[in-house]
Formats: structure tokens, sequence, C-alpha cells
């Protein structure tokens, strides 16, 4: 389940990118990355810490 919380948020993420680049907005953009970032660290704590 934790996983597609993380997938969503990568989406959330890319979405964000997108569209702040659309918008030539330099904010949008970096909310959007830290939150992928932010995800995939997320998910690749969480995979540790079961094995």
């Amino acid at each position: 389940m934790r996983y597609v919380v993380a997938i969503a948020a990568v989406a959330l993420g890319i979405a964000a990118v997108v569209y702040g680049g659309a918008d030539d907005s330099p904010g949008l953009q970096l909310i959007g990355a830290l939150l992928v970032v932010g995800a995939i660290a997320f998910a690749v704590r969480t995979a540790r810490r079961r094995t």
C-alpha cells in the first residue's frame, strides 16, 4: 500500500513539473521535483526496512 502512495506522489510531482514548465513557474517545478525525490527516497527507505 505504501508503494501506491509513493507512485501517486511521483505522478503528482511529474505533473507539477510539467505544468510549471508550461506556466513558466520555477517554484512549482521545484516543488514537483522535491516531491518526486522525496517519494523515491520514501519508497527506497521502505523497501530497505522490509528486508
